[in-house]
């Protein structure tokens, strides 16, 4: 008994050290506490005049609905946004509704007498000047470098592209262009052969957006309809990655967006509301820019800068998580599973 103590004594006293030393490891932060942590520094200012307020009917409970989409600025999709704002501020948007709701898929909105299977009235009229754009601007055409292992090299404009990651289905490259998921296609030959040896893909030959959940997008008609924005939606499923490139991309849900996502779904083709299914269309009373609301009412809102020291530890902690949680590190994160954080501020 006694010999059996002391050997049990011994593992125990050849263990401590060990405990003691893994103790002392600090834990390893997640995502979320990376983010929790920046500087005011690296948190950028979302303008008033790049957000719409849209509010849905009240819920079954008498709740009020509010969503909040972020309009992408330059270079893309400028001529939809154009519209959109004109299309808010004639109040067009006012008394529409939600048609369409396809699981995985998307939630879609827009007059119910417009380009709609089950249409039974007279669509509403458009207000006047709004943009015709081609299909060629889905794609924008972008002459600026991104960050290359770690160094960033001089450019004349701005913005840049950050945190480039060659290893994407759909595209050669990805990235984040002010605070927006991209897709990019790289070329050759604009560089010094010193800046080609360092990277022999250095150049930037054009870039579009990324639909990730949560993105707002321009429905549209066959080809070469390319919409106007009277239909507007938002991805509540899956990345639907196949679809960039094919339809207009113009913001993101950035508050409210399980009022959107937790719709009743639709049984009619690709999720549209049937005749009979028409109490189930959810009203949207109010499209506002928030530029345009007063002062006191005005939502703000901020987003971590993806050029920021923050961000670089953010998106290297999704790629591999070693949080207590997980087990192996994936070693890489899709595009669309590193969310730029956004966050709103007190008035």
């Amino acid at each position: 008994m006694r010999t059996a103590l002391l050997a049990a004594s011994a593992a125990l006293a050849l263990t401590l050290p060990l405990s003691a030393e893994e103790a002392a490891k600090p834990a390893a932060l997640a995502p979320s506490e990376i983010v929790a942590a920046a500087p005011k520094s690296d948190w950028k200012a979302i303008p008033a005049e790049d957000l719409l307020v849209m509010t849905l009917a009240p819920d079954a409970d008498g709740k009020p609905r509010t969503v909040v989409i972020q309009l992408m600025p330059a270079p893309f999709s400028q001529g939809w946004i154009h519209n959109i704002r004109l299309f808010a501020r004639a109040k067009w948007y006012d008394g529409i509704s939600v048609n369409r709701v396809q699981d995985n898929y998307v939630t879609q909105w827009g007059d119910p007498n417009y380009d709609n299977p089950e249409a039974t009235g007279k669509p509403k009229s458009l207000p006047k000047g709004l943009k015709v754009m081609t299909e060629a601007e889905y794609i924008a055409g972008v002459e600026h470098i991104m960050l290359v292992g770690g160094d960033r090299y001089p450019v004349s404009h701005e913005p840049h592209i950050d945190h480039l990651n060659r290893d994407d289905a759909f595209a050669s490259a990805t990235g984040f262009v002010s605070g927006w998921p991209v897709g990019v296609q790289l070329d050759r030959g604009r560089f010094s052969k010193r800046d080609l040896r360092k990277d022999p893909q250095l150049e930037v030959r054009s870039a579009w957006p990324t639909h990730c959940y949560g993105m707002v997008g321009v429905g549209r008609n066959y080809s070469p309809d390319t919409g106007s924005g009277a239909e507007l939606y938002t991805v509540i499923g899956h990345a639907p990655r196949h679809l960039d490139r094919n339809i207009a991309l113009v913001g993101r849900v950035i508050e409210g967006m399980h009022h959107l996502s937790s719709l009743p779904r639709g049984s009619g083709d690709l999720g549209f509301y049937t005749a009979e299914e028409a109490a189930k269309r959810t009203p949207i009373l109010t499209v506002r820019v928030a530029s345009d609301l007063p002062a006191g009412e005005q939502p703000r809102f901020e987003y971590l800068s993806t050029d920021s020291a923050t961000f670089d530890r953010y998106a290297e902690a999704i790629a591999n998580r070693r949080d207590p949680f997980f087990i192996v590190p994936a070693g890489r994160a899709d595009i669309c599973n590193v969310k730029v954080p956004v966050r709103r501020v007190a008035q």
